[in-house]
C-alpha cells in the first residue's frame, strides 16, 4: 500500500467531514505531513488495557504501516527515558497521540494562516509539523521539556522540510520572547493552569489544553483570552494526555498507605464513581480538590477494584473503598484528620442535587489569583 492510499485511510477514520475551513484545513495538513515520517521504528501500543506490544517497522512494516495510519497512540519513552520500550513494562512518558484525539484538538484550536502559535509539548513533532502547515512555520514556536526528544523531533522535522521554532525548556513558563500569541496548544495533561501562557498572549487569543483536574477523566478545555488579562472558557470535549513533567504527581503526594486507618462501610458502589459521567468528575474535583485512580485485578476471592481518594496536600489524607463481586456494602479504609472519602460522597450528591449537570455546563476563569471552576456562568463559581 503506498503512502497516498494510507493518507487517505487515515483522514477517513477522523472526523473531518465538514465544510468549514478549519476542517478542511486539517485534513489538507493531515495529507501534506505523512505521519510515519514522525514515528520510530520502534513503538509501543496498547490495543487493548494490559496488552502491550511492539510494533517493529523492520521486523514486520505492513503492521508498522497499518498502525501508524490507523488511529493509534504510539508511545515513544518508558519512565522518562530510564527504561527501554522492549521491557513492555513502566510508565508512559512520551507518545505520538491518537491522530483523533490530534484533530478534535486542533479543531478547538481553530488556528488560521498567519496566527501565531504556541506549543507546549514538542513529543514527535508531528503537530508542529501539522500546524506549521496551517499557520506557516515561521508562526509555530513548540517547547519540550526532554532534550533527547526535542533533539529527535528537530531531526524529523527537518527531513519533512519544516523548521518551526523550537525550545527547550519546561513548557509552564511559555516563551515570551517570541510573542504574544494567538493560539496556546498544549499536548501534555494539565492540573494547574499556568497564568504565563494567558500573560502571553494577545486579547482574543485561544487556549486548548487537556485539563486533569485530579478526579477522573482528562477533559478539552478551550479558553478564550480577555482585555482584563484574564482567560475564560468552557469544558469543549473529552482529552487524556500524560501529565506535564513539572505538574506530575511527586512522591510525596502519594497516598501513605501505612498510617493508622479507620475501616467501615458504604453502600455506594466505587465502580460508579469511577465510571461516573464527567460532569459529576468535574464537580466532585472543584469542590473537593482532591486526587483519585482505580486499580483493579483479580485473586484468591475474584475480582475487585480499588478506588484511592487523596489530598494533594497531605499524602497522609486517604481513603480506599474497595469493591467486591455480589457485596451490597463495601470496605472503605479511611487515615488521616480529613474525612475525604465522606467529602467525595457529599460533593456527589450535591452534583445530583443541581440536576447531574453535563461536563459542558462546567467552565473555568483562569486570573492572578488562581483558577476558578464554574457552573453555567462565570459568575457561578463553585
Amino acid at each position: 500500500m503506498d503512502i497516498a492510499t494510507h493518507l487517505d485511510r487515515l483522514i477517513a477514520t477522523l472526523d473531518l467531514d465538514g465544510q468549514d475551513a478549519i476542517s478542511q484545513a486539517i485534513s489538507a495538513a493531515v495529507r501534506a505531513v505523512p505521519r510515519h515520517l514522525f514515528i520510530p521504528d520502534v513503538g509501543l501500543i496498547e490495543p487493548r488495557a494490559g496488552s502491550r506490544r511492539l510494533i517493529d517497522r523492520q521486523a514486520d512494516p505492513d503492521a508498522w504501516f497499518e498502525v501508524v495510519y490507523g488511529n493509534h497512540y504510539v508511545v515513544t519513552q518508558l519512565d522518562d527515558g530510564r527504561t527501554p520500550l522492549t521491557a513492555l513494562e513502566g510508565d508512559y512518558t512520551s507518545s505520538a497521540s491518537q491522530p483523533g484525539t490530534v484533530a478534535t484538538l486542533l479543531k478547538h484550536l481553530a488556528a488560521e494562516p498567519g496566527c501565531r502559535v504556541l506549543e507546549i509539548g514538542t513529543g514527535t513533532g508531528y503537530t508542529a509539523a501539522l500546524l506549521s502547515h496551517m499557520v506557516g512555520q515561521d508562526n509555530v514556536v513548540s517547547i519540550e521539556v526532554d532534550a533527547g526528544i526535542a533533539e529527535q523531533a528537530a531531526k524529523k522535522l527537518a527531513a519533512a522540510g519544516l523548521r518551526p521554532w523550537l525550545v527547550v525548556g519546561d513548557g509552564a513558563a511559555g516563551h515570551p520572547g517570541h510573542g504574544p500569541y494567538d493560539r496556546v496548544h498544549v499536548t501534555c495533561g494539565i492540573r494547574d493552569i499556568p497564568p504565563a501562557w494567558v500573560a502571553q498572549c494577545r486579547p482574543g487569543a485561544l487556549i486548548v489544553l487537556p485539563w486533569h483536574p485530579g478526579f477522573g477523566a482528562g477533559h478539552c478545555l478551550r479558553l478564550v483570552v480577555q482585555a482584563d488579562g484574564t482567560a475564560r472558557g468552557r469544558v469543549v470535549d473529552g482529552a487524556a494526555y500524560m501529565m506535564m513533567r513539572s505538574q506530575r504527581l511527586r512522591p510525596d503526594e502519594n497516598p501513605e498507605r501505612d498510617d493508622e486507618r479507620r475501616r467501615y462501610w458504604t453502600a455506594l458502589d466505587p465502580r460508579a464513581l469511577d465510571h461516573l459521567s464527567a460532569g459529576a468528575d468535574l464537580a466532585i474535583s472543584a469542590l473537593t480538590g482532591l486526587h483519585a485512580h482505580s486499580e483493579t485485578g483479580v485473586d484468591d476471592d475474584g475480582e475487585w477494584l480499588c478506588m484511592w481518594v487523596s489530598d494533594p496536600v497531605d499524602a497522609g489524607r486517604w481513603a480506599t473503598v474497595t469493591w467486591r463481586p455480589g457485596r451490597s456494602r463495601h470496605v472503605v479504609q479511611q487515615a488521616g484528620d480529613r474525612p475525604v472519602w465522606d467529602e467525595v460522597l457529599q460533593a456527589y450528591a450535591r452534583w445530583v442535587a443541581w440536576g447531574e449537570p453535563h461536563w459542558s455546563d462546567f467552565g473555568v476563569t483562569v486570573a492572578e489569583d488562581g483558577t476558578h471552576v464554574w457552573l453555567s456562568s462565570p459568575e457561578n463559581v463553585l
